[in-house]
């Protein structure tokens, strides 16, 4: 979704040169084959979208999984970009990097700073490795890395397998299914308390692009449109966009995730990026891409 978003982006804004490969010419887990393929072809900028990446169920089975296959697939690229000469990269993290129970708004400073929820925390662990290996090339080889820290995503081209979706694809699937079969009752995952940031994919890719001739002092930022629901807000806000009639049950038995991740964005609002788009914009577009998907 990420990937495919700053393409998309790129190509609108006249960008020349894109250089991408699809997944199964190019094993990124492979640290041979990434290697000589960043020597080859010596890209100016690095955006490292790849990862393997899912919701709270994907996250809680999946862990051995998670933990290698992120941490070989950005300890390849970025010291692959250090040894091709690449001086400009940027590494995309995740809000799940913070304390479960941070302190809010969230700042970068406040990484660390306690445990992590303990169903992501093989991801998180990841992207702590990957945004500190970034920060220590910096200050040993003077690269210029940056880390972007995104809240929650949603987009074109999400993933809708309910067994490794992320939530808003969830969520949608799964009242767009009630409907379809005029169910009375569609029930979720946890109790429907927590609290979500959302922002759209494309304004993500839009801040990559940003700083992708911006050298900062920082070694990374928080990426957040400010725009939080609980999770049984943004439920509501679905059935009404798909016109579901039915009662939406939450299975309480069912984890919840971290309670809340705000992201204080007050350094990327340094930088000159202030504009997102609001989810009931953003969900509109997403929800007309996924009838054509035909999913039922």
């Amino acid at each position: 979704m990420v990937g495919s978003s700053i393409v998309r982006i790129l190509q609108k804004k006249s960008f020349k040169n894109i250089l991408t490969v699809e997944k199964n010419k190019l094993d990124l887990l492979d640290q041979s084959k990434t290697f000589n393929f960043l020597k080859k072809n010596k890209p100016e900028v690095v955006i490292i979208a790849a990862a393997r990446v899912g919701g709270i169920k994907a996250n809680n089975t999946f862990k051995a999984s998670f933990i290698y296959e992120n941490i070989q697939i950005q300890n390849n690229l970025i010291h692959g970009s250090y040894l091709a000469g690449i001086k400009k990269l940027i590494f995309l993290g995740s809000s799940c990097i913070y304390p479960r129970d941070c302190k809010q708004p969230i700042k970068e400073e406040y990484l660390l700073s306690g445990p992590l929820e303990i169903t992501n925390e093989p991801y998180a662990i990841a992207k702590i490795a990957g945004l500190k290996m970034c920060h220590y090339y910096n200050y040993q080889f003077g690269t210029n890395y940056l880390c972007l820290m995104p809240c929650n995503l949603y987009g074109l081209n999400d993933n809708y397998d309910l067994n490794n979706s992320h939530f808003i694809p969830a969520l949608l699937r799964k009242i767009y299914f009630a409907k379809y079969k005029n169910s009375k009752q569609v029930t979720l995952w946890g109790d429907g308390t927590p609290k979500r940031e959302l922002m759209y994919v494309d304004d993500l890719a839009r801040v990559c692009i940003h700083f992708m001739n911006i050298d900062t002092k920082e070694s990374f930022i928080n990426v957040g449109s400010n725009e939080e629901y609980t999770i049984k807000q943004f439920a509501k806000k679905i059935s009404s966009l798909i016109g579901y009639q039915g009662s939406i049950k939450f299975d309480a038995s069912m984890p919840n995730g971290t309670p809340r991740k705000l992201l204080n964005t007050r350094i990327l609002k340094k930088y000159k990026f202030t504009s997102f788009t609001r989810f009931d914009d953003g969900i509109k577009s997403v929800y007309q891409s996924f009838k054509k998907m035909n999913l039922i």
